[in-house]
């Protein structure tokens, strides 16, 4: 296209990403300019590499360049009405090409630019080829998702945050980044800024070299921190949105995910960054307390993939591939699988005969029923010392009320960060008793450390 005087614009919405195509474009001689912010615009250039949304101001002034042929990177955020639409319809006799790993929007909206999908290798064909490497996936904590609501297709960020950015959460990653990757360099996929900083904080605290980047940070302090990953100095880097995309560091072993996500594309495109081949590096290990896989499927699943975006629906899709989670090491593994690929755990069958308990039936007092039952959902509802008082408990017989409260909200604090095989719901049916036998059973006989 040089020769015949065509201009070339490839499109990408992060610095970090403007960054790697530039850098590929020059290891293939392949002269370029930029159309970002604080560069220099050079004229009469054969191919440009250009910020979605510099470009998309210069579009409003009438200062950008039409172009003969488009490539627009991550190309899923191209719809009707979006930044990207408008930098496309500034160039409309272009021939355009969208490239994208998840070509599927949260809103589940069509991909309305383009008219035609070429599908390549799928997931498992590139990791037979070796163009991707194997993985293992565990799955150690449920997150309790009850109190966080659905904004805009994906769950509320700020009550997500609450009910992620908890000791027990991400002291639980750390403990399981210390048992399946031992110091491998890994990345952290958090909810918010603030979150991605405490989790950074909590594994320096573990005594690993950690490190967060956000959009708020300078480019250049951005590209610091990631040079220093790249380089292998540090072992975690941990994150909110800013690296799920298009993040190109083929070190990465492992991917934490800790923000739970309604979001296919989100999903895969961050356990996608752990996914790739390099020297010395077998397979990736991705632990996923946010229950993703549960969500989404595996990795590795085939998917079909339409421009016509996808049919919302509630609960599960019916085309996610269930997953197994392994109670005795957490490993998550296609639910048709008889044993546990990594540790031969076999999980007992469903029992197909009703089984006959000896005992007598006793009737239910129901007018005692109807006469305790208000009283203790009064009493469950007071919340305070006050409240109890209230009610006609005495002083000493309020303070045991909320002692034995506060005592039995730690033990279910303490169960749920060792992950056990249940639910939260199934965690608030226990009795203290039971918490404590399981917290008992759950407790690792060695630290963390001494594993690693």
């Amino acid at each position: 296209m040089r020769q015949n005087g065509k201009r070339i614009g490839i499109f990408a919405h992060r610095s970090e990403l403007i960054g790697q195509i530039s850098r590929t474009l020059k290891l293939f001689d392949v002269p370029h300019g930029l159309i970002t912010a604080g560069s220099t615009y050079i004229p009469n250039q054969s191919v440009y590499v250009c910020s979605v949304q510099t470009y998309a101001r210069r579009v409003a002034t009438g200062r950008a360049p039409v172009f003969d042929m488009g490539i627009v990177d991550e190309a899923h955020h191209a719809s009707e009405g979006s930044t990207w639409d408008r930098c496309m319809a500034n160039s409309p006799d272009a021939i355009w090409l969208g490239v994208t790993a998840t070509p599927e929007r949260l809103d589940a909206r069509p991909l309305e630019a383009f008219q035609v999908m070429l599908k390549g290798p799928t997931p498992r064909q590139l990791i037979d080829a070796g163009a991707l490497c194997e993985y293992r996936l565990f799955a150690p904590t449920t997150i309790d998702l009850s109190g966080v609501h659905t904004i805009a297709g994906d769950y509320n960020k700020g009550e997500l945050a609450d009910a992620v950015d908890r000791p027990s959460v991400t002291g639980d990653a750390v403990r399981h980044y210390a048992q399946y990757l031992k110091g491998a360099p890994s990345v952290a996929f958090c909810v918010s800024v603030a979150h991605a900083e405490h989790v950074a904080e909590q594994f320096r605290a573990a005594g690993y070299k950690a490190a967060s980047v956000d959009g708020k940070m300078s480019a250049d302090d951005r590209a610091k921190v990631i040079g220093e990953f790249s380089a292998g100095n540090l072992n975690v880097l941990s994150s909110c949105d800013l690296i799920s995309e298009g993040f190109d560091v083929p070190g990465i072993h492992g991917a934490i995910l800790l923000r739970p996500t309604q979001s296919l594309s989100l999903y895969l495109q961050q356990v996608g960054r752990a996914l790739r081949t390099a020297p010395g590096k077998d397979r990736a290990i991705i632990l996923d307390h946010a229950g993703n896989c549960g969500r989404h499927g595996l990795p590795d699943q085939d998917r079909e993939w339409s421009l016509e975006g996808r049919k919302k629906s509630k609960g599960t899709p019916n085309d996610v591939q269930p997953v197994r989670q392994c109670e005795r090491c957490f490993c998550a593994y296609p639910a048709n699988r008889g044993a546990c690929p990594e540790c031969g755990w076999v999980p007992a069958p469903a029992p197909r005969q009703v089984e006959q308990v000896d005992g007598e039936l006793t009737e239910v007092n129901t007018e005692e029923v109807r006469r305790v039952s208000p009283i203790l959902s009064a009493q469950s509802k007071a919340r305070d010392l006050d409240a109890l008082l209230r009610l006609g408990h005495s002083e000493s017989r309020a303070k045991h009320i909320l002692a034995a409260r506060a005592e039995k909200d730690q033990l279910r604090e303490t169960l749920r960060s060792l992950g056990p095989p249940m639910t939260m719901h199934d965690i608030r049916q226990l009795k203290p008793k039971q918490l404590r036998e399981w917290i008992d059973k759950l407790t690792p006989k060695e630290s963390a450390h001494e594993n690693v």
